[in-house]
C-alpha cells in the first residue's frame, strides 16, 4: 500500500470559530476539541478511515446536522479524498451525504480555513427511524483515490479558500 496522506488536527483557534459558527455556542469546547481523535481504519483490509462525532447528535427523519471535525488532511498531489457515510448509517437509517461525496483535494489543506472538513449529513430515512450517533462513534468515512488528469490540462490556478471557492 501506497502512503499518501497524513490526518491532522486543525488549531484550536480555527475550531473554536468553526464550532460556534455552526452551533453558535462555545461552551465546553476545549474538552470537545481535546477528545477529537484522527480518522482510523477499523482493521488491516478497511479502505475507509473512520471519522469519529466530536459529539453526541440525534437525527429524526428528514433532519440535518453539520458537523465540524475538527480534522484536516495532507494529501500527496495526484490523490483525493472521498467522504462517504459509515456503510451501516447508510445501510440502517439511510444516512447521506449532504453533497453526495465528500471531495476533500490536496490543496484544500492550505485553504484559509486550514483545510478544515465538515460532514453535513442527512438522515432520509423513509421507515421513520431516528438515527442516534455516540460522541466518539464513526459516523462517515474517507477513502483515498488516486486520479489523473488530461494531456492538454494547463491550469496553474491555487485554491485560496473553503467551501465553494473554486466557483460553486
Amino acid at each position: 500500500m501506497q502512503r499518501v496522506a497524513k490526518f491532522e488536527k486543525v488549531s484550536f483557534e480555527q475550531f473554536k470559530k468553526d464550532w460556534a459558527d455552526t452551533f453558535y455556542v462555545t461552551d465546553g469546547i476545549e474538552k470537545i476539541y481535546e477528545d477529537i481523535k484522527l480518522p482510523k481504519r477499523a482493521t488491516a483490509g478497511s479502505a475507509g478511515y473512520d471519522f469519529y462525532a466530536p459529539m453526541a447528535f440525534e437525527l429524526k427523519p428528514g433532519e440535518t446536522i453539520k458537523i465540524p471535525t475538527g480534522i484536516r488532511v495532507k494529501i500527496n498531489d495526484g490523490w483525493v479524498l472521498k467522504l462517504y457515510p459509515r456503510s451501516g448509517l447508510g445501510f440502517k437509517f439511510r444516512v447521506q451525504m449532504n453533497n453526495t461525496v465528500g471531495i476533500i483535494d490536496s490543496d484544500y489543506y492550505n485553504s484559509d480555513n486550514e483545510g478544515h472538513i465538515f460532514c453535513k449529513i442527512t438522515n432520509d430515512t423513509n421507515e421513520d427511524k431516528t438515527v442516534s450517533v455516540n460522541k466518539g462513534t464513526g459516523f462517515c468515512q474517507g477513502i483515498f483515490v488516486e486520479y489523473g488528469i488530461t494531456f492538454d490540462d494547463d491550469v496553474t490556478d491555487e485554491r485560496n479558500g473553503g467551501f465553494g471557492s473554486t466557483g460553486m
